[in-house]
């Protein structure tokens, strides 16, 4: 429970920094990535550096979240900051891109527990009429380290060393982990507390064997392939075994009785769907832009960028929206904006251009601000104290696990709907050569009728893919009409 010492405006701030700390780490790494493999080689492994990250920040969100719930908000905030900044400062030391990713674990490792642990910590310390507007502040800062990751990774690339991106974070870290030290003050119950140490080690091995089959699974490794087969075999029996073991144990690392909360299933189930539109577009869009289209990569930055933009301006709105006309009406209004969003995509052709592109990459930022804002505070207005760490930690690892499952079924569809319009068309093309057409340069080289035969396919994969992106704005739009009707003040415990 949150002490009366606690001085709220200097602890949020400092929630503010370590939460900009974690989200911009994720943009600003990819800006650098050339660089970063011309310095120390090891292209082959250059996906890992982001998937490392991913996996190590999924498989731990769920059991800081539970830690969070025993423990205290505060210890485990400490303990993940200070892996996220020992992490951080290795990998700009790493002399080998293997190093790198192993530094980048680490990393993840933190970041796992700076995320859930801020958000449940603005619970615990707001009155749910204050925290449906200060969540909407919280969700801005990953809007804007969307935006500002990119440009500042790639001011310090060309000025300066690609470790800094790293090291810029060190301060930040520090200031934002003083601030929680120094200015929050929590009372925990002294009693003996019971860990779930087996259910926590099945989650583990489940979760990470479920998230390396996304990541190798259609291009790293063949579908069938007895590396892929073994993982997913590894993955249900962890889970079942994970299962079993929470029915029974005392203090079980994820309750399942969360599960049986209709509120908490259809924003689960919203977000897992929701994860996997933003990861469509973020990796789709910019290939659409420049391949389809012919625009430069700045071009194509903007058509994302606008999504960076709609998002936080409508999660504080939606924070407004909440008070006035209740969570479902919200987070159906986020359900529409997104089945709009995915829409336009649907009809999006070369010849609409950037500022349609663009235009429809906002309206899905709109409805990803009021869905993910509306879900938090209801989520967190649901369940007593504790039950809100593990309860807020569930829904982010959904987002997660939909970016996963989102890259894997996507990526899929664009690479078999290409091999197999090259086939039909019998062009003398592959996959690989797509690359071309991202390259102003090397469109130059080839001739304008490989180019249009180049054009043609890519633009018919990638509109299944945003075929498959409506279908599933379609099918988070339908989940949405069964959001509870709950009460703003339902339930405050803090």
């Amino acid at each position: 429970m949150v002490d009366q010492q606690t001085k709220r405006p200097l602890v949020l701030a400092s929630l503010v920094l370590s939460m900009f700390m974690a989200a911009i780490e994720g943009t600003i790494v990819a800006t650098a990535m050339p660089n970063i493999v011309a310095d120390l080689g090891g292209f082959s492994l250059y996906s890992w550096v982001f998937s490392s990250f991913l996996l190590m920040q999924a498989v731990t969100t769920m059991i800081y979240g539970k830690l969070a719930d025993l423990f205290g908000r505060k210890p485990v905030f400490i303990i993940g900051v200070l892996i996220f900044l020992f992490g951080t400062t290795a990998c700009g030391f790493a002399p080998t891109m293997g190093a790198l990713i192993v530094f980048r674990l680490i990393q993840g490792l933190g970041a796992g527990a700076i995320q859930p642990i801020v958000t449940t910590i603005v619970g615990d310390m707001y009155t749910v009429e204050e925290r449906a507007k200060v969540q909407g502040y919280l969700a801005s800062v990953w809007g804007i380290s969307s935006v500002v990751g990119p440009l500042i990774g790639g001011i310090i690339v060309q000025f300066i060393d690609w470790a800094w991106i790293f090291w810029m974070n060190i301060p930040i870290g520090i200031i934002g982990l003083l601030g929680v030290v120094l200015f929050f003050h929590e009372k925990v119950d002294t009693e003996q507390k019971s860990v779930d140490y087996l259910g926590s080690s099945l989650f583990f091995v489940a979760i990470s064997a479920l998230i390396i089959v996304f990541v190798q699974a259609g291009s790293g490794w063949a579908w069938l392939s007895l590396e892929n087969i073994s993982l997913i075999i590894l993955f249900l029996v962890s889970i079942s075994l994970f299962i079993w073991q929470e029915n029974r144990a005392k203090a079980a690392m994820m309750p399942l009785y969360l599960w049986k909360n209709k509120l908490i299933v259809i924003a689960n189930l919203a977000t897992l769907l929701s994860g996997m539109i933003i990861l469509g577009l973020s990796s789709f869009l910019p290939t659409y832009v420049q391949g389809v289209m012919g625009e430069s990569a700045i071009v194509a930055g903007f058509t994302l960028s606008t999504l960076s933009i709609g998002w936080p301006i409508s999660a504080t709105l939606a924070g407004h929206l909440v008070l006035k006309i209740g969570f479902r009406l919200t987070a159906f209004a986020g359900g529409f904006a997104l089945f709009i969003g995915t829409f336009l995509f649907f009809l999006l052709d070369a010849d609409k251009g950037p500022v349609y592109a663009g235009l429809s990459s906002f309206i899905v930022g709109v409805g990803m601000g009021l869905s993910s804002t509306t879900f938090i505070v209801s989520i967190q207005n649901t369940v007593s104290w504790h039950a809100r760490g593990v309860a807020t930690s569930l829904n982010m690892f959904m987002r997660i696990i939909g970016s996963a499952v989102g890259a894997a079924l996507l990526g899929g569809i664009l690479n078999i709907q290409l091999k197999g319009y090259y086939q039909q068309k019998g062009e003398d093309l592959d996959i690989a050569s797509t690359d071309v057409l991202l390259d102003e340069g090397m469109r130059e080289s080839i001739t304008a009728e490989t180019l249009e035969a180049m054009q043609e396919g890519l633009t018919y994969a990638l509109h299944t893919v945003y075929t498959g992106l409506f279908v599933i704005g379609t099918l988070t739009f339908i989940i949405l009409w069964f959001f509870p009707q709950v009460s703003v003040d339902n339930n405050d415990s803090t």
